[in-house]
């Protein structure tokens, strides 16, 4: 049986909200707007293993933000939003970022492509983050392709690389299987809403790298 028009409407509405709550990340956090920034997440959101609630993820914010980042710019696109029921979703969204850093040597512009493997969490009638799990390609300065492999390239830091392609199992076995003269079978297609699911399988969320 099909939903009712009441349970495709509020999915449509949710959708266009979740939406909403990413392009207002992206500008509360260009424009230092802390508190703002810190409220599209569930109260209790954790930060680290010892700290919980809003108030210790501005603490962070702004102390990154003051050490790092003279000035950033984040464009987003490519949203996929899945639903596990009425009220918590899970989605991948691609981020262009810019970002004015201070160095060694002034100031350097150091761009960025990454992607966030997002949770949402409706609660008490609005939708909030529950985490961004943020999986990066490269960053490196404006005018240095990140060529070859340790594409994080920080000013005054080790190179090291992201987590872009190990939050997909299909990235590594693409390599891993060599092309051969028979015909590709494929897959059947995903069911409808498991997009996102499918392409991961089972493969286990990398670990967060702090640099």
């Amino acid at each position: 049986m099909s939903e009712s028009i009441e349970k495709r409407l509020d999915r449509l509405e949710s959708i266009e909200e979740i939406r909403q709550l990413v392009a207002k990340y992206s500008l509360s956090l260009d424009m230092r707007d802390l508190d703002a920034h810190v409220n599209l997440f569930a109260e209790d959101i954790r930060v680290s293993r010892e700290q919980v609630g809003r108030q210790h993820l501005k603490q962070w914010l702004d102390d990154t933000l003051r050490l790092q980042f003279t000035g950033t710019s984040h464009h987003t696109g490519n949203h996929i939003i899945e639903f596990d029921d009425a009220d918590n979703a899970h989605g991948v969204v691609y981020s262009k970022n810019e970002h004015e850093t201070p160095s060694a040597n002034g100031d350097e512009w150091v761009i960025m492509q990454m992607l966030y493997w997002d949770n949402y969490q409706r609660i008490n009638g609005r939708w909030y983050f529950r985490r961004r799990f943020p999986c990066y390609w490269y960053a490196t300065d404006l005018n240095k392709p990140p060529v070859g492999d340790d594409k994080m390239r920080w000013p005054d830091r080790d190179h090291y690389t992201g987590a872009w392609h190990e939050i997909f199992p299909s990235w590594q076995r693409f390599w891993d299987k060599p092309p051969t003269d028979q015909q590709p079978e494929v897959a059947a297609p995903a069911p409808l809403g498991q997009f996102l699911n499918t392409m991961r399988g089972d493969g286990p969320f990398p670990k967060i790298r702090i640099r």
